[in-house]
């Protein structure tokens, strides 16, 4: 049977368009069906925003350690001006993405797009066929359902703020309400935290976000652990936030980070017998749905993996190279870290620290990093990197705590993913100094 094209990619995002290049630089015809602007949530309500606006909150935080170093005078932060700066970088993206769509020859399809049939896809008024199918829609910010919901912002209306609000209430205290909170503290917002469990960053190790909870509480933020927010009032000029034990608190700003949830209605799933849950679209070891010729990639996926942006590229790749008959086998995931952006900030990968205490199989190396080298460091007294070795003297497992721990997880993580030994460490020569020299030093050192 002969389609309109090869492949037709629902959503834009890196879960879908890695795929959609590769396919297309070899050949195929591929559509991609975007409802919203091109490129997706990470390109242009989350990750890259997020990255641009933290920036200069990271220089301030520097010089505030340099102060014992001879550097003296106080930076502020124009929240107005870094915003405006914002909304005219970030636009810029989706029209390069969409240059590069058109020279692969890739089609662009603006519409809502919907599965019809098994080779069919629905975008608006129009109908479009492939051979293949790939979902990749992604997640949304999920919704309280309290009283006063309609009063909850969230992340995307945050990353889009003009003015920075007097007073806000982050209700969550996971990675987006810990990194916004750090935020709006520095720029002098009265901030709290309410979280309905017994701390913050559940997935984190404890001592490092204890850590990270008192320098942010050092800089006014106040949490308020145990405590389920049960609803949310407007009175005259301020919101009122009142919680099941009786917690009250009154604020500019709510915003709710409970949460996220796939975009998985009105897809036309059900109608093809395409299972999912609240979790997302069920898939095999291919990404395959119950529908062997429409695939699933990203945060829609129902997976126990971090949900990342590097993971949903990871996948895109893999079901490119399936379809093109390169990679048959089973996907298999490497070793995939995280980091939170907070300060100092806090990354981890592979085999957690709490996992290696409670077995036998692990060993676990502290090293108080800032301590040993601060001048590596950059006066960062409290940075710390916990490794987990394996029996066979692997590296399989990374913690930091430091504010370069994004780029220094990535370096832990090559080593865990290409099994680098204390051997392989000592036939390479590295620039020193540099913190990342202090850190190999350490691998090779717990690696002996």
């Amino acid at each position: 049977m002969t389609y309109d094209y090869d492949v037709v990619f629902i959503g834009s995002g890196h879960a879908n368009w890695h795929a959609a290049v590769t396919l297309a630089k070899v050949g195929k015809k591929v559509a991609i069906v975007e409802k919203d602007v091109t490129a997706g949530t990470c390109t242009n309500y989350g990750c890259n925003a997020k990255f641009l606006l933290d920036s200069p909150f990271e220089f301030v935080d520097a010089l505030s350690r340099y102060e014992k170093a001879g550097i003296t005078g106080n930076t502020d932060v124009n929240w107005q001006e870094l915003m405006a700066f914002k909304k005219s970088e970030i636009p810029t993206y989706a029209p390069l993405m969409e240059g590069m769509f058109k020279q692969l020859n890739i089609d662009l399809l603006k519409g809502y797009g919907k599965l019809l049939d098994a080779h069919t896809v629905g975008v608006d008024d129009t109908q479009v066929t492939a051979d293949y199918i790939v979902l990749g829609t992604g997640q949304r910010s999920a919704r309280l359902t309290i009283e006063g919901k309609e009063l909850l912002h969230d992340s995307r209306d945050f990353l889009d703020l003009d003015t920075m609000p007097k007073r806000i209430i982050f209700i969550g205290a996971g990675i987006i309400s810990m990194e916004f909170a750090t935020m709006a503290a520095k720029l002098g917002s009265e901030v709290h935290v309410i979280e309905y469990a017994d701390r913050a960053l559940a997935a984190y190790p404890e001592n490092y976000v204890d850590t990270v909870v008192t320098k942010m509480a050092a800089e006014g933020v106040h949490f308020h652990f145990n405590q389920a927010v049960q609803k949310v009032e407007s009175l005259d000029d301020v919101l009122r936030v009142t919680t099941a034990q009786e917690l009250i608190l009154e604020t500019d700003y709510v915003l709710d980070a409970t949460g996220r949830i796939p975009n998985v209605e009105n897809l036309g799933l059900e109608e093809l017998g395409i299972e999912y849950n609240r979790s997302g679209i069920v898939v095999n070891q291919h990404l395959q749905t119950a529908v062997p010729n429409i695939f699933a990639s990203g945060d829609v996926v129902d997976k126990n993996i971090p949900r990342l942006t590097p993971t949903a590229s990871f996948e895109s790749d893999y079901i490119a190279a399936f379809i093109l008959g390169m990679n048959t086998e089973a996907i298999a995931y490497p070793a995939i870290p995280n980091l939170v952006y907070t300060f100092p900030r806090i990354a981890q990968v592979g085999v957690t620290i709490d996992e290696a205490r409670n077995n036998d199989a692990y060993r676990v190396v502290e090293v108080p990093f800032g301590q040993q080298l601060k001048f590596q460091t950059k006066l960062e007294d409290e940075a710390h990197v916990t490794l987990i070795i394996n029996q066979e003297k692997e590296l399989v497992g990374a913690s930091f705590l430091g504010n370069e721990a994004g780029e220094m997880i990535n370096l832990l993580t090559l080593m865990i993913n290409q099994k680098v030994t204390a051997s392989d460490l000592s036939q390479m020569i590295f620039a020193f100094p540099g913190t990342s020299s202090g850190l190999i030093s350490a691998v090779k050192m717990a690696l002996l």
